[in-house]
């Protein structure tokens, strides 16, 4: 038997601003499959711990094999985690988005970088390290050849043939729940917000192709559970002292057939609980999320990303400003909180189009507003347009202000993108303070920043 350590690689921010702080159901779900294979695995999650205890934790447990979990705003953490811990494991194994779309890197500190989904991947890659066998046949890795040394040349590298996604997504165990500090995300959660909640993933795969959404690991596939196998894993994370369930789907209302199934369900087995997820504009309507909202669904986040439809086409979203309120507006009229999701400075963009999108935004009727700048991630179309100008090794920023990172050369000052931050933050909660009771006020705001906004280069 084999023993296993999954790291998870994040350490809470200082400042954190993040109303989304949910356990890794990525490396539960490779925990709960090696464990079925007959492996011993442990997880070490670092969200609520300091880097010196982590690394303490992660050398007590002197593990065989060491998976991490890497993206890009953990990489830094990642590679020194890898270094650390190299002396005294057998086989030092990268995964997850970054390692997926850009494994070059990682073959300088790992001996095998797994690519994609990782359930089947990892248990035959540790079975071929058992077996001292060759990893050539294996479908889905990058790897070092044995003899090779660290930051060897490129001939001693090898890339193995891609693997085709999994297609019953209801044979794969449910995540290894019991391994992830369960009563410190609950804990944190009734502090912040008054609630618990926790993630499930219905389905895997998006197949739009928005020009910033990096989907390297499930690819632009799109896969269903059934809706039976998704209210039982529900039942089951409620079980550890959840009270919310958040669906980590990337569209969650993609089949309205389905979505229609899982309420169905819900409501049979008579389960109390609230929920909330993400959709598309183009795909919720208010029958739909009548429908939803009578079996728990409190609230629906919509990626809106701009107000202007000619940077929606640029963004390649597919979607239109019109179909974006009609959604927004059905939901709200059904009774969920709606939450969108808007990027402002995308390449392409003018004084006049972001000021569009903060019109916009501050037009609908939601209650939250993600507000941010486009980040290329290696692996989208995005990066391909702006990689001779991006920013390599970055960690987010955490001043008192943005916990923003600009990652290349923009079109704009550093200056006016965080005037156009904060611009849009502040008269977002002043619209929802002030929207009513004193209009005049929220629109003196908005007026006068609008000229020093198209002033600023």
């Amino acid at each position: 038997m084999t023993s296993v350590l999954l790291i998870y690689p994040f350490f809470k921010p200082r400042i954190d601003r993040s109303v989304f702080r949910f356990p890794p159901l990525g490396i539960a779900y490779i925990a709960a499959s090696l464990r079925n294979a007959g492996h011993s695995v442990q997880i070490l999650d670092c969200t609520f711990m300091d880097k010196a205890d982590a690394m303490e934790r992660a050398l007590s447990m002197k593990s065989d094999v060491v998976g991490i979990y890497c993206m890009a705003t953990m990489l830094q953490d990642c590679v020194w985690f890898a270094e650390n811990l190299r002396p005294q494991c057998r086989l030092m194994v990268a995964g997850g988005p970054l390692p997926t779309c850009d494994p070059v890197p990682f073959l300088n500190y790992f001996d095998a970088v797994v690519r994609g989904e990782g359930e089947e991947i990892i248990q035959e890659l540790i079975s071929a390290f058992e077996q001292g066998s060759d990893l050539s046949s294996l479908k889905g890795v990058a790897y070092r050849k044995q003899s090779s040394p660290l930051n060897e040349s490129e001939s001693n590298r090898v890339f193995t043939s891609e693997r085709t996604f999994m297609k019953d997504l209801d044979s794969i165990p449910f995540p290894a729940r019991d391994l992830l500090p369960n009563d410190d995300y609950i804990n944190y959660a009734r502090s912040k917000y008054g609630y618990s909640i926790t993630t499930v993933m219905s389905t895997r795969g998006c197949p739009f192709e928005c020009d910033f959404c990096s989907n390297v690991v499930f690819g632009g596939s799109y896969r269903e559970r059934s809706a039976g196998n998704v209210v039982d894993e529900i039942e089951e994370a409620l079980k550890w002292g959840y009270d919310r369930i958040s669906f980590a789907d990337d569209v969650f209302t993609l089949n309205k057939q389905r979505v229609s199934e899982i309420c169905a369900e819900i409501l049979n087995r008579k389960i109390h609980f609230q929920w909330e997820c993400l959709g598309r504009v183009d795909m919720l309507d208010y029958p739909m999320a009548l429908e939803m909202k009578n079996a728990g669904c409190s609230r629906i986040y919509f990626g809106i990303e701009s107000g202007n439809n000619e940077i929606l086409k640029i963004m390649n979203k597919k979607i239109t400003v019109e179909s974006a309120r009609i959604a927004v507006e059905a939901a709200h009229r059904a009774g969920l909180e709606v939450g969108a999701f808007f990027i402002i400075f995308y390449p392409g963009e003018t004084s006049n189009t972001i000021l569009d999108t903060l019109h916009f935004a501050n037009s609908l009727p939601i209650y939250y507003m993600g507000l941010t700048i486009p980040y290329p991630l290696p692996g989208t179309a995005l990066y391909e347009r702006v990689k001779n100008r991006t920013k390599l090794n970055w960690q987010p920023e955490n001043n008192i202000l943005f916990s923003h990172t600009l990652t290349f050369d923009a079109d704009f000052s550093r200056i006016k993108i965080w005037f156009g931050l904060l611009k849009g933050q502040i008269q977002f909660r002043l619209k929802k303070k002030l929207g009513k009771v004193a209009p005049f006020l929220f629109s003196l705001f908005e007026k006068s920043t609008d000229g020093i906004f198209r002033v600023l280069k």
